[in-house]
């Protein structure tokens, strides 16, 4: 199609951290020839951050271009039976992609929500149509498990119906740190639902899209969030065994393979050259101190923490883009970036119209991704798996809270130890080892007011559950 708007491609890794791909960490011990390829060929994003450090409010912040702490959701996940949380009139990348005569797909984890029968049960009545969903938020064609791989209901659901309905029970399985086939929780699964064989099925119908809508000659917009490297870690027997870094790290592996099928598939249609592929991840890696030890891998590079943490190690994630003729080849930028980012960026690199209040925290930085600018956003909100809100501002963090909000203890220590926040410079202390809090009265007077004054009431009351269904995902 001469002249045409890009196609957008847009895969999203599920925890896999900063230091995984070897072209952010040379010390990786996992090979991850697809993800070197796309930096190699587009930009690496040094400094990204997840507007969230667990997946479920990441997923909403990355759709609607807005921080999913002003929704109904504060704190934690949705479970695999929560109703739908993106509000269906809200503007997502993918509605206005549509509305400009896009192709539209979803193709993965969900882990959204969809429309119930029963609300605040366990219970789905499969002979009516799973709505609202993603239907109503703009993608054409939908092909998903509902939630993360360790939560039931465990099928696929093909638009708005499962392609097998879930009538089996299938039990629990341990994590593998604890000698288990990997970890899911008990519950309805369909019959022939097999863990190892989903992310081979989602690159299939993946690489399906793309074909089609290429020799349909449409642009399109796929959204791939992968159900991996999160638990259950189930490699397939091709990848099983073949890094030495537990099931994680083959997992890992496989995960990047899935990433080269989709560029294989751009190639093979002649679509490489007119689409924006993006390479995410929507938190840090849920790899404890202990497993670093273990294994001799840093999944989260140099930062502290890990998946669920307000420190860097929960949400600062590799970030890749590439577009060429606009997005210079084996380029990186340091600007402060943040997964919301992606919808302006995508609607302007399109000459897409965003209708008015849409994106309200969606920053378009198609000068860092085309003249490498390093000032574009001014600050970005950190936020916690328990809700311990961050705000960082040039080279200061600013930490509401005394403690990691997530999953390293402590979480929240005692309300008496120590200053009641936490203050790094992270130009002179990346690792946030030095809390200066009380040493720099005014910095903290101003960030404080200045994380005030963008989350207003948004943000309140922190402790509000979303459904029932709503998970501290302890995997």
């Amino acid at each position: 199609m001469l002249n045409s708007p890009p196609n957008v491609v847009i895969v999203m890794a599920d925890d896999l951290g900063w230091g995984d791909p070897g072209c952010y960490n040379a010390q990786s011990r996992i090979p991850t020839p697809n993800i070197d390829r796309l930096a190699g060929e587009g930009m690496r994003l040094t400094d990204c951050h997840s507007p969230s450090a667990v997946c479920t409010p990441t997923r909403y912040a990355l759709l609607t271009g807005r921080y999913a702490w002003r929704s109904s959701l504060k704190r934690w996940v949705l479970g695999g039976y929560s109703e739908l949380l993106p509000e269906p009139d809200r503007p997502t990348i993918a509605s206005v992609l549509d509305a400009a005569g896009y192709r539209t797909a979803v193709v993965g984890k969900w882990h959204l929500g969809l429309s119930r029968a029963a609300s605040g049960t366990d219970v789905i009545d499969f002979d009516q149509a799973l709505r609202p969903g993603p239907l109503e938020l703009g993608f054409d064609e939908c092909f998903i498990i509902p939630a993360s791989l360790d939560m039931p209901p465990y099928c696929y659901v093909l638009n708005d119906r499962p392609l097998i309905d879930p009538t089996d029970q299938i039990d629990g399985s341990k994590h593998r740190r604890q000698g288990g086939e990997g970890f899911w929780r008990a519950g309805a699964a369909a019959p022939d639902f097999d863990f190892s064989d989903v992310l081979p099925t989602l690159q299939s119908q993946a690489v399906a899209f793309i074909e089609s809508a290429a020799a349909a000659d449409e642009p399109f917009l796929l959204y791939l969030p992968l159900s991996s490297p999160h638990t259950p870690w189930v490699p397939s027997d091709d990848f099983d065994g073949i890094t030495g870094i537990a099931h994680y790290g083959d997992f890992v592996a496989q995960t990047d393979a899935v990433l080269g099928g989709v560029l294989d598939a751009l190639d093979r249609s002649a679509e490489s050259s007119n689409t924006i592929v993006v390479f995410t991840s929507d938190n840090g890696s849920h790899w404890p101190i202990a497993d670093v030890s273990t294994h001799g891998h840093r999944a989260n590079g140099p930062w502290r923490g890990q998946k669920a943490d307000i420190y860097e190690g929960g949400h600062r994630v590799p970030c890749i883009i590439r577009w060429p003729g606009h997005i210079p080849a084996g380029a990186s930028s340091d600007a402060l970036t943040c997964l919301t980012d992606l919808f302006r960026s995508c609607a302007d690199a399109c000459g897409v119209h965003i209708p008015a209040g849409g994106a309200p925290d969606s920053v378009s930085q198609l000068q860092v991704w085309g003249a490498g600018a390093d000032l574009v956003r001014q600050s970005v909100i950190h936020h916690s798996g328990d809700g311990l809100f961050a705000i960082r501002e040039g080279t200061w963090k600013l930490i509401e809270g005394r403690g990691s909000g997530g999953f390293t203890r402590p979480a929240n220590p005692p309300s008496e130890e120590g200053p009641p926040g936490q203050l790094y410079d992270l130009a002179s202390d990346p690792g946030e080892t030095q809390n200066v809090w009380s040493e720099h009265p005014a910095v903290v007077a101003r960030l404080v007011a200045r994380l005030d004054s963008i989350r207003g009431d948004d943000a309140f009351p922190r402790a509000q559950s979303h459904s029932k269904s709503q998970s501290k995902d302890p995997s």
